[in-house]
């Protein structure tokens, strides 16, 4: 059996067991690729508000009004804020995990939960899990374990199609990348499945490889190792839920200098947002908050260092406070975790320490790094487009070289059937 017979029958054996899987994968991570903006689209009255006269509720005093909503076995522990005074405020929960609210920063008003739409909670699930859920201590996610095999069996399946393609002497290769649409269905199908797999051969490889990290330990531990970075224990757990480690890393990471600004003052240690630093505004909201610089409330300076964080990153994309930390994406970051993460002195305001993305820990660059390539948020609107039409095209090959198959096996049958 020649080389090329070879390649032809892993294609093959690999493709009709798991292809109905990579249908489903494939569909549902396209699906999620705008789920932003859809769920935007479609709730405004829960993401947008209607900006008034005066300036926001300080961060402080906006989350001693939230917290009297909530049951007293929830914390807020995190506040994101926006550049756009029409976004409303989002509040972070300590229990259930991952729970977040809206809040009107301008009257208080708590808006609604942060929850996923019905769909997109379908196609969440049906990505990672298969309909299942996440696995549980002592036994098998199997959803979970099928879709990393589907997922490990399509970067092989690209490979081989790939080398069977430039392996293909019987007709010129610019031909294979043309698609008719003048000869019929069938060769319709058999022209989109080897033109569309050759040009979506390296963006399902990227999303293929980068997704496998998710699906096995093994696989996420050689991956970091490969890109000199070893991820610890409770990375590894992070990078199973899908969690936002990228900023927790951030936070245990090294005070490094900066570029300007904030920055450069932090890394000399005579940065402090009571010596009338930041907005001119700031000492008077900062008096005006109920006096919470009295007892411990460790929300108490969160105001006047998020003004200053904010008057240094202008147009910054998303800045999110927590006692003692504040991350922020400046506006030429392409993904939301490519943060900058202040660290603050609760009790005084005062800046001790920044660290710029760039400097944070190997395993956390690299863990943003494989989120932004498997969901294409490294390059913007045009990456975003190309990344969805890319997990699109993996359930439209799964689907015509299932079709190719069928044909191809009742031709065998019935020669007389092949015109």
């Amino acid at each position: 059996m020649n080389a090329k017979k070879i390649l032809r029958k892993v294609h093959l054996w690999l493709s009709v067991p798991f292809g109905i899987i990579l249908v489903a994968v494939g569909f549902s991570g396209a699906m999620l690729s705008f789920e932003t903006e859809i769920s935007e689209a479609l709730h405004p009255e829960l993401y947008f508000v209607e900006p008034a006269d005066g300036q926001p509720i300080p961060v402080g005093r906006l989350v001693r009004l939230v917290a009297s909503e909530l049951p007293d076995s929830v914390e807020i522990t995190e506040v994101t804020t926006f550049p756009d005074s029409r976004r409303a405020y989002k509040m972070s929960l300590s229990r259930p995990r991952r729970s977040a609210v809206y809040v009107d920063q301008y009257s208080g008003e708590l808006k609604g939960r942060s929850e996923r739409m019905p769909f997109f909670d379908c196609m969440f699930r049906l990505h990672r899990w298969l309909l299942g859920s996440a696995e549980k201590s002592g036994g098998i996610a199997w959803g979970k374990l099928l879709v990393g095999l589907a997922t490990l069996a399509m970067v092989v399946i690209v490979l081989t199609g790939l080398l069977m393609w430039l392996t293909n002497r019987r007709k010129p290769l610019a031909q294979s990348l043309r698609i008719s649409v003048t000869k019929g269905w069938p060769r319709f199908w058999h022209d989109l499945h080897v033109a569309g797999g050759i040009y979506s051969t390296v963006f399902l490889l990227a999303i293929g490889l980068t997704g496998l990290t998710w699906s096995f330990g093994w696989y996420r531990t050689a991956f970091y190792s490969l890109c000199g970075a070893a991820p610890t224990a409770q990375e590894q757990h992070e990078g199973q839920r899908g969690g936002h480690g990228g900023e927790a890393a951030a936070a245990r990471g090294h005070h490094g200098a900066g570029q300007r600004g904030i920055r450069d003052a932090a890394a000399v240690g005579n940065l402090d947002c009571h010596h009338g630093h930041g907005d001119a505004g700031a000492e008077g909201r900062h008096h005006h908050d109920g006096g919470a610089h009295h007892g411990g409330n460790p929300w108490r300076t969160a105001e006047d260092v998020r003004l200053l964080v904010a008057a240094d990153y202008p147009g910054y994309r998303q800045l999110s406070v927590a006692p003692g930390k504040i991350s922020v994406v400046p506006k030429d970051r392409r993904s939301l975790r490519a943060a900058d993460v202040v660290a603050y002195d609760v009790a005084t305001g005062e800046v001790t320490g920044v660290t710029l993305y760039a400097d944070q820990d190997r395993a956390t660059r690299v863990r943003g790094a494989v989120y932004m390539v498997h969901t294409g948020s490294w390059g913007g609107i045009v990456m975003r487009i190309v990344n969805c039409l890319s997990a699109l095209m993996a359930a439209v090959l799964a689907l015509t070289g299932y079709y190719l198959w069928i044909a191809r096996s009742l031709r065998r049958r019935n020669p007389a059937a092949r015109h």
